[in-house]
């Protein structure tokens, strides 16, 4: 393995955002430039970080009067994790991937005598790794246990299954257990389920009711649903061998610009390789 150091992977510059702005302003950031977290600043320090997946997840589980205001009024501090773990720049990656490991995390701000000089991500993990000449295949790393829902289970489901086993993802089925999809945590976007009002987790359907047993009069109107999986769910689903070379697999990844994939074995899914697997990986090399 080739010891490398943070700042040669690192994001930088990054943007950032004030915790007294409206998660709205985050969204727009997240979106316009592709990012999935941003460091919280107070006076020019760190105080915090917000992911996708923060903003969906804890404005699902917020008190209601939370939940009820639109996000142009709700301020970053609110769905923010705060004193974020931090690296420095000269630390190995096998650092910084223990930290993440330890702490399920995908990202650390780099910070350089407490200013704020990058970032680096799962998908910088990735992208070392795959530079790496190791021998080990994917099956001697995927992940096992999987997480699974059904098509029509609710986004709220999804989100309590994945948090209830710690996963960062959940294969969707079909009622005759076909996978028909993929769920990821940074999939999660709350942009997805947000209807114009910037209200959570619903969706307007047109329904016809017939309003006598000859079927003439029909009478349209709209009921709102909760999203459910197959409204997020990635598909088709794309996915590796285990008999595929590990950093083969990362080289993947990085093309794909996707964090993991299922494996598959005689057409059965038997695994999944990710950036949670590459960075414990990561995390044991010296």
């Amino acid at each position: 393995m080739i010891a490398k150091k943070v700042k040669e992977y690192m994001s930088a510059p990054i943007h950032v955002i004030e915790r007294n702005e409206p998660i709205q302003t985050a969204r727009n950031l997240m979106f316009k430039y592709g990012v999935g977290r941003l460091p919280v600043l107070d006076n020019g320090r760190v105080v915090g970080i917000v992911t996708k997946y923060d903003i969906t997840n804890r404005l699902n589980q917020a008190a209601p009067e939370w939940r009820r205001r639109p996000i142009d009024k709700v301020p970053i501090q609110v769905v923010m994790t705060e004193k974020p773990i931090t690296i420095y720049p000269d630390a190995t990656m096998s650092q910084a991937a223990v930290l993440m490991s330890e702490n399920g995390i995908s990202g650390l701000p780099v910070e350089r005598d407490g200013d704020l000089i990058g970032m680096i991500t799962s998908r910088d993990m990735i992208r070392y790794f795959a530079e790496q000449d190791i021998k080990a295949k994917v099956g001697d790393m995927m992940c096992k246990d999987l997480v699974t829902v059904h098509r029509h289970h609710t986004i709220a489901h999804v989100l309590d299954e994945m948090n209830l086993h710690g996963s960062s993802r959940a294969l969707v089925y079909e009622d005759n257990m076909a996978p028909v999809g993929i769920i990821t945590r940074s999939g999660l976007t709350f942009s997805d389920m947000m209807g114009p009002k910037d209200e959570m987790e619903t969706k307007s359907i047109k329904m016809t009711r017939k309003e006598s047993t000859a079927g003439r009069k029909q009478n349209r109107y709209v009921r709102e649903m909760p999203f459910v999986a197959e409204d997020i769910m990635t598909s088709p689903i794309m996915t590796l061998s285990p008999e595929m070379k590990a950093v083969d697999a990362a080289k993947m990844l990085t093309e794909k610009r996707v964090v993991g994939m299922p494996v598959v074995e005689e057409n059965e899914i038997v695994g999944y390789f990710s950036a949670d697997e590459i960075i414990a990986e990561i995390g044991r090399w010296k």
